[in-house]
């Protein structure tokens, strides 16, 4: 790896920076004089200097300006701060292998509304009784301030002070791995956040000027030094700490494929062919074909979300517009085919295309959920299904999430039934915490209910540490029915689906009402898997499977209904 200090010796490491826009580098190492930086080549400074884990160091430029190491492992004093040099390497090869990826069940949260990483770790037996089989952090890179999303990272290799320490990261993944559970992580390769980036002070080649993105210019990822920043970026997080895949973050926002399938490449080369490492995909441009070289395993499936947020609650604005009309026949087209959108033009038909044919991809190739950190927290108030949505469809949409053959992901909180908003924060201050207050504000301008100046200022400051506070996951008022609900659900997906969904294909799927549909599906042992839904407003009539079924909610030809069998060969 050529980014980040590099141990040479028990006693001294190799410091380097690519810096190929400034005139000269010195290191700084605290209670030391600065040194200056040999050039060794294509614009890479680097020192060999004494240090041993837990020295503080920064760089220093031309004009004077003290800058972290952009790969650095650790900060002490936030991303402004000095950098640590951090043993990140494992002393020893883990014996866990991982699980294929038919295994997972995900549970998707937020590191620091839990109380950092010891407060997810005291969450892991929990979820496990439950059925889950894999937990997934929010980015934790550091970014400016103590609380936030963790979209706006600018140091992607060191863990945020605020969550814990790299140690206690790693003891978190190992008491994961001892549960039976898999560890995957959020990573954002698209961009940089606004505070704490200085990459662009001494490598403007990081960076495309000229292709402007919102937030400024795009990650120039053609570089070889770039491409080596994330691709040696994700390889630390699965080979260092021991995270079982990642999840790539906007990559629409890239606009490179190619380099999407050369980071997969690079990673999975890296790798014993015994370790089982999954690569999941966020693509509004629903591009099938990186699903198709064994490269990436999933992608996050929005149109099953937005089509089935649109029969659930009758909302049409903003992007649901795209899921308003013939929206049963959307749903039965996802459950068949995966992406909603492949090639058709959004906006009722007179805007882009969007999405290619996916019809041919197996159904684990999506993760489909009812909610996540986006679909809630970009809500102006945060609200959860359990605030929009009566108990009765709400049981029946996520009995549909957790029984079909797609990977369900649920969102912290939900298996709970929790009430408490997830609201987008931040830590921000200044002129840069007006301007995301105005902002957010702005953002739903459009919308009816905010229309007005009076009603746009009762969004909560995502500033206000009241904001974060509020969106701490706590349990619903009926916690332990949906744990027990949830808990069976997935006891018989791993009786029924899990062991068989390897070699899934779909049988297709057909309206049978408004807000109704019958899907079914080949597993891999040639059993047959049927599902009838009903969330429309009158009864239904299904034609079913034979036999009892696997699970029932409600009768199948009424509303808030849901049917599944499964017929052996």
């Amino acid at each position: 790896m050529r980014w980040g200090p590099q141990r040479v010796a028990p006693d001294r490491w190799c410091f380097r920076l690519w810096a190929p826009g400034a005139e000269s580098v010195s290191l700084l190492v605290e209670d030391r004089a600065p040194v200056a930086m040999p050039v060794v080549g294509d614009g890479w400074y680097a020192i060999e200097a004494p240090a041993g884990p837990g020295t503080r160091y920064r760089f220093a430029l031309a004009d004077g300006r003290e800058v972290p190491d952009p790969a650095s492992r650790a900060q002490s004093g936030g991303v402004h701060g000095w950098s640590v040099v951090t043993e990140t390497a494992r002393p020893a090869p883990m014996a866990w292998a991982g699980r294929p990826w038919e295994d997972t069940v995900i549970m998707e949260v937020h590191v620091g509304a839990l109380g950092g990483f010891a407060g997810v770790e005291a969450e892991l037996e929990r979820l496990a009784r439950i059925g889950v089989t894999a937990i997934e952090l929010m980015p934790i890179a550091a970014f400016s301030g103590s609380r936030g999303w963790g979209y706006d990272g600018v140091l992607p290799f060191a863990p945020l002070e605020a969550y814990g320490t790299p140690g206690e990261l790693v003891h978190l993944i190992d008491r994961a791995h001892a549960l039976g559970l898999m560890v995957l992580l959020d990573v954002v390769y698209n961009h940089f956040g606004p505070d704490g980036n200085y990459l662009g002070l001494y490598a403007p080649r990081f960076f495309h000027s000229e292709i402007d993105t919102p937030w400024g210019g795009a990650v120039a990822v053609d570089e070889p030094a770039v491409a080596d920043f994330f691709c040696e970026n994700a390889r630390m997080w699965i080979e260092h700490y021991g995270f079982d895949g990642l999840r790539l973050d906007a990559v629409h926002a890239i606009g490179n494929p190619g380099f999407l399938d050369t980071l997969a490449q690079r990673v999975r080369a890296a790798l014993p062919p015994e370790r089982h490492v999954h690569l999941v995909l966020e693509n509004e441009a629903n591009d099938a074909a990186r699903l198709c070289a064994g490269l990436y395993d999933a992608q996050w499936n929005d149109d099953f979300h937005n089509t089935l947020h649109v029969l659930l609650t009758g909302e049409r604005e903003s992007y649901y517009a795209d899921f308003a009309q013939e929206t049963t026949e959307r749903l039965a087209r996802s459950l068949a085919e995966g992406f909603v959108y492949q090639g058709e033009p959004t906006r009722n038909g007179v805007g882009a295309p969007r999405g290619t044919p996916s019809a041919h991809l197996p159904p684990s190739a999506f993760v489909n959920f009812l909610q996540n950190h986006d679909q809630i927290g970009n809500r102006a108030f945060g609200e959860r299904l359990t605030t929009l949505v009566a108990p009765e469809p709400l049981r029946a949409a996520m009995a549909l999430l957790l029984l079909s053959p797609q990977i369900p992901l649920l969102f912290m909180g939900e298996e709970s039934g929790s009430r408490t908003p997830f609201l987008f924060f931040t830590d921000f201050h200044d002129e840069l915490a007006e301007a995301v207050r105005e902002g957010r504000r702005r953002e739903f301008s459009g919308f009816a209910d905010f229309a007005d100046e009076a009603a746009r200022t009762a969004i909560p400051d995502p500033n206000a540490q009241a904001t974060f506070i509020a969106s701490q996951p706590r349990p619903g008022p009926d916690a332990d029915a949906w744990e027990d609900f949830v808990r069976g659900l997935l006891s018989l997906r791993f009786e029924h689906v899990v062991p068989r969904l390897a070699g899934t294909v779909s049988l297709g799927a057909r309206v049978v009402a408004a807000g109704a549909v019958e899907a079914r599906w080949r597993l891999g042992d040639a059993s047959i898997l049927t599902i009838a839904i009903n969330f429309g407003d009158g009864p239904a009539s299904f034609v079913g499977a034979p036999g009892q079924p696997i699970f029932a909610s409600g009768s199948p030809r009424e509303p808030a209904s849901i049917t599944v069998w499964r017929q052996d060969p």
